[in-house]
Formats: C-alpha cells, sequence, structure tokens
C-alpha cells in the first residue's frame, strides 16, 4: 500500500509538468550506454526525501552535472540522487540491463517513470538479502524496460556506509554477456593463482614445517577473503541471507588480512632477529588491526573502514622501509620481496585512491589490486622459494665444512646442473614456439599452418561442418619495397598480421603468413555468402587504413581468393589451397583490390 501511496504521489506531482530536457539516446543498433555523461545528482543530507519530490525537482532543473563527470564521490554522508532520461530508438531491443559496476552499497533505489505517469520501483543492495535482488548477481543490476520511441525518466537512490561509487550503464544482454565473460575469466584466473599458490605451499609447510609457509598462507587466505568480499562474491555465494556478515566482512576480512601480512613480513625478514626495534613495531600495528578486527563487529562500519584504509599506506610504506633496510643488511631474499611489495602496493593504492574519490574509476583502477596482488602473491612464493634454497644452503655449508671436499663439490655442481637443465627446457620450450611462428608477423608458418589444417579439415569432416578458406595477397607489394624502403614493407607486413589477427581471430580464424606478401586464413564453421562478406569487410578494413611509417602514411590493398571446403567432396589440403589460389589471381586480373570466389562457393 505504501508503494501504490507513493506511486500516486508521483503522478499527482508531476501531472501537467512541462517537456523534460532532451534525454540520452540509444541509438538504432547501440549495444552499451554509459549513463555518467547525461547524469545529474543532488544531494540529500538526511536521507529523508522521496521520490516524488526528487521527480518534481529534476523537472523544475534542481539536479547539477556530475563534478568533472565523475561518478565517485569517496566516503560521504546522507543520500545521493541520480536522475537521467533515455530514449531508446532501438526497436529490436527493448529490455536492458541496468548495470551499476560496483557491489558495495548499502542501499540502491531505482524507479522509471514512463509517459503515462506509471512508476517502477526496484531496490536492491548489500542492506537486503541477496535473494531480494532484481538479478542474481554480484552487482546490484536490474532489469529495466524500455519501450521503442519512448522517453523515460531513471531516478536513482543511493545511500551506503562504504565508499559512494555509482558508475551507471546500459547494456543489452548480448552486450553484458560479453563484458562479463571477460570479467568472469579474469575473476576465476586470479582466485586460481592463490589458490593454487596456496595449495603449493600448504604441501610445503606440512613437508618443511617451515613457518614462513604457514604465515604465507594466511596471507594469502586473508586477501583472497578480502577480495572475495571486495568483489561481491562473499555475498552472493557465502551468506546470501544475511546483510549483517555481507557488511561486516569487509572490514574483518581487511583486518584478518592485514595480520597476516604483518605477521608474514616479521617471519620472512626475520624481524626479532635482525631489527628488534622494528619487530616491536609491527607487533604494535597487528595489535592495531587485531582491535580493529574486533571493533568491527560493534562499531559503525565507517568509524572502522576509513582507519583501517587510510592505515594501509603507512603500514606497506613501512614494510617497504624494513624491506630496504634487510637488503642493506645483505638479507638477498629481500630484494625479491621488495619487488613484490612494490606491486601490491600500486596496486592498493590505486583501488584506495578510487575510494577516496582521488582518481576516477577505470581498469586499472579497478582491477589494479588484483593484478598488483597476483604478481605479489606470485613473487612472494619466489621469495619464498629464493629464501629457502639459500637457508638449505647454508645449512648445506655449514654440514659440509665438516665434510670432504669431494661432497661439497658434487653437491654444488648438481645445484649448477639442475639449473642448466631447467634454463634448457626453458630455452627448448622458447624455440619450439619459434618454430612455429612467422617471425616478422607473429602468425603462424607454412608449415606449422599445413599441419593445423590436416587437423582441422579431419575435425570439419567429422562434424559435418564446412571451412572457408581465404588467400590475401598485398597489392603492389614490390612497389612499397622501391619507393619506401624494405623497412617500410616490413612494417606494412607487421601491420597485416595485426589486422588478420584483429578481423578474424574472433571467428576462431587459423592464420599465417604463406610466403612473401601473401597470406592463409582458415574460418570454421563458415558457408560461401557468409565467407564473401567476412573477406568483403577485411578488405575493406586492409585498403581504409593507411600504414604509419616514418612519417609516411602508406596506402595498401589487397586482393583476396575465397574457397569454401564442404565436407564429403574429398578436397585435401593442396587442392583447398590450389582453388583459393586460383580466386586469388582472379582476382588479381580482374584489377586487384577485390574478393573474387571459387567458381563453386555459393550460398
Amino acid at each position: 500500500m505504501r508503494f501504490i501511496a507513493v506511486v500516486l504521489a508521483l503522478w499527482l506531482s508531476l501531472a501537467g509538468q512541462s517537456a523534460l530536457a532532451s534525454p540520452a539516446v540509444l541509438d538504432e543498433g547501440a549495444q552499451v550506454l554509459t549513463l555518467a555523461p547525461h547524469l545529474g545528482y543532488r544531494v540529500d543530507p538526511d536521507g529523508r526525501a522521496d521520490a516524488a519530490a526528487m521527480f518534481a525537482q529534476a523537472g523544475r532543473g534542481g539536479f547539477e552535472p556530475l563534478p568533472g563527470g565523475s561518478s565517485t564521490f569517496g566516503f560521504t554522508e546522507g543520500a545521493y540522487w541520480f536522475h537521467a532520461e533515455v530514449f531508446n530508438a532501438n526497436p529490436r531491443e527493448q529490455r536492458w540491463l541496468l548495470v551499476l559496476h560496483y557491489p558495495l552499497l548499502d542501499n540502491v533505489d531505482v524507479y522509471l517513470r514512463y509517459p503515462d505517469g506509471r512508476v517502477q520501483y526496484m531496490a536492491s543492495g548489500d542492506s537486503l538479502p541477496f535473494s531480494a535482488r532484481s538479478i542474481r548477481y554480484r552487482h546490484p543490476n536490474f532489469w529495466v524496460d524500455l519501450p521503442a520511441r519512448t522517453r523515460v525518466e531513471v531516478l536513482v537512490r543511493v545511500s551506503s556506509r562504504s565508499s559512494l561509487q555509482v558508475p551507471l550503464a546500459l547494456y543489452t544482454p548480448t552486450a553484458f554477456a560479453e563484458l562479463e565473460r571477460d570479467s568472469q575469466f579474469g575473476i576465476g584466473l586470479f582466485y586460481g593463482i592463490l589458490a593454487a599458490l596456496f595449495c603449493y605451499n600448504l604441501v610445503l609447510w606440512l613437508s618443511l614445517r617451515d613457518a614462513s609457509h604457514f604465515w604465507y598462507m594466511f596471507h594469502v587466505a586473508g586477501f583472497g577473503l578480502v577480495m572475495f568480499c571486495l568483489n561481491g562474491l562473499a555475498f552472493e555465494y557465502l551468506w546470501p541471507n544475511s546483510p549483517w556478515l555481507a557488511n561486516h566482512a569487509i572490514p574483518l576480512s581487511m583486518a584478518i588480512s592485514q595480520v597476516a601480512m604483518h605477521q608474514f613480513c616479521r617471519v620472512f625478514l626475520e624481524l626479532p632477529e635482525r631489527q628488534p626495534k622494528a619487530n616491536t613495531a609491527s607487533l604494535t600495528i597487528i595489535a592495531f588491526y587485531v582491535l580493529m578486527g574486533l571493533a568491527s563487529l560493534v562499531v559503525d562500519y565507517r568509524l572502522v573502514v576509513k582507519p583501517m584504509t587510510l592505515a594501509v599506506f603507512p603500514g606497506a610504506l613501512f614494510i617497504m622501509v624494513l624491506t630496504i633496510v634487510s637488503i642493506r643488511q645483505g638479507y638477498a631474499p629481500a630484494k625479491v620481496f621488495l619487488m613484490a611489495w612494490g606491486f601490491l602496493l600500486l596496486g592498493t593504492a590505486l583501488y584506495a585512491s578510487v575510494s577516496f574519490g582521488l582518481l576516477q574509476k577505470g581498469f586499472f583502477t579497478e582491477y589494479g589490486i588484483q593484478i598488483g596482488s597476483a604478481l605479489e602473491m606470485i613473487l612472494l612464493s619466489f621469495a619464498l622459494a629464493y629464501r629457502y634454497a639459500r637457508l638449505r644452503s647454508e645449512n648445506e655449508t655449514l654440514v659440509r665444512e665438516h665434510n670432504e671436499q669431494l661432497e661439497r663439490h658434487v653437491a654444488r655442481r648438481t645445484s649448477e646442473l639442475s639449473t642448466a637443465l631447467e634454463q634448457l627446457a626453458e630455452a627448448n620450450q622458447r624455440l619450439r614456439e619459434s618454430n612455429r611462428r612467422d617471425a616478422l608477423t607473429g602468425l603462424f608458418n607454412r608449415r606449422h599452418f599445413r599441419d593445423v589444417f590436416e587437423h582441422q579439415m579431419h575435425h570439419a569432416a567429422e562434424h559435418r561442418q564446412s571451412l572457408g578458406v581465404l588467400l590475401i595477397d598485398l597489392d603492389h607489394f614490390k612497389r612499397v619495397n622501391d619507393t619506401y624502403g624494405h623497412l617500410a614493407g616490413d612494417e606494412c607486413l607487421r601491420w597485416m598480421g595485426r589486422c588478420l589477427t584483429d578481423s578474424l581471430s574472433v571467428h576462431g580464424a587459423l592464420l599465417a603468413r604463406f610466403g612473401g606478401e601473401e597470406f592463409v586464413a582458415v574460418v570454421p564453421d563458415m558457408h560461401g555468402d557468409r565467407l564473401m562478406h567476412l573477406a568483403e569487410q577485411l578488405r575493406v578494413r586492409i585498403c581504409s587504413e593507411p600504414v604509419r611509417y616514418a612519417g609516411n602514411n602508406i596506402g595498401i590493398s589487397a586482393s583476396i581468393g575465397a574457397f569454401v571446403l564442404r565436407p564429403g567432396t574429398g578436397v585435401g589440403v593442396d587442392d583447398a589451397l590450389h582453388r583459393a589460389d586460383d580466386a586469388l589471381y582472379a582476382a588479381k586480373d580482374g584489377g586487384r583490390n577485390r574478393v573474387h570466389a571459387a567458381a563453386d562457393v555459393t550460398g
């Protein structure tokens, strides 16, 4: 009943209102629309204003543009209202996703007002159970209906005790699925790295009983829990029915992570023995985070998170100073430790700077902490291995001093041989890879192409699929070499390799440099008309963009021969290439810069 009353009040208050400002337009064919340039915002200091009043304020021009175009406000008080008008000129897409790329918001209320006065209301955020969300996803996203050729007002109310970040955008379902495919892959890769490092060091700790491996596992687990909470995954998978835990888990996991980090530092850098005063300071920092973690269970979220977030910077700098001192004292493992800590500090600084509104939200600021921490974890694992190897070497030296000189010599030579074998294995791996690639373009070479092509033909025959074969030859390439020089010609070939990769890799194409200025592409599951359309797109791109080299804009074009290899025809690799080659020469005879199909490329 209360919601119905609110809707009625909105309709009454806006009756007879004059036309609104020009909306953000979803053009035909548009897949994504970032709303920040079209948003106005208004601060509600006591958080008591309702949607009817804010719609009225928007109608009177009471909303201001986003400061500097940024929707990041840091730690703030009260509620923030955001208003935009959207006009959907895309008749094929009427159901969109309103995406809010930030999971740590307590309350998110969305109001959609249609021209007939109807208002749709949706709510999300960490203050509600996860099951109450419009979409079961770690971000508070919403399905919105935007009828074609219709102006719809979007009003969003956000309040949160965490950093206020409201990066709003509209996505078609397909565009959002493509976006999240890459995001989920990155997140999976990040946690896969952490899980692998945790398990690896668990085995080492069980085998060696070295405390540094135990505290490293604690550090990995603590940091992984922090990121699980910050990504919104903990609320989705661990405690979806507990908003209380969703909010308190963040400061608690931060405290656990920081305790583990400083304790690992104490053990790894051997502070009790090497730097006693610094060890006391480190214990003080650990005590601070233990108290803050306990306080997070009873104290207001912001009163705990802000000092802990601020303390991350001096804490990380303190560890870096300790590491530099250890290096100056001759402690060699600290060198790798310092490098690892530099990556973590940079990533954490980028992420925290967004929380305080110092930097805008972007790829490196949003995922900087994941990238930095992954590199840090990997390097710390190397540092542990180096430290263990160093300790083992020292112990072996003490033992070898009481044994025969021959035994010392054998052990040293064994270590050198092991290193040499590892280097040889790496060199062999690099050699195998280089034998498959063309050195200039990075594409597969002709020999490897034939092997893979034969495998693709067998696979296509088994699954009754066609293969599209394209032979591409740069027109008048000798003229480019004669006019601009062979180095310019090489740059054109490199550019061609990048162009083929950008244009055809998305179709799963097998790409290779066939020789000289000739290239070949095999596109799976491809029929005639589709192949010709794809080849024409490629031809247009090649001739529409000049190659820039040494201040010159070098225009190039290409002739393309196309052939469709259908299953069951008995055509082999050489025959397929020969027919595509015939089509290529027909294209060149026809005046070049064109696509020509083999005689049986139809449908």
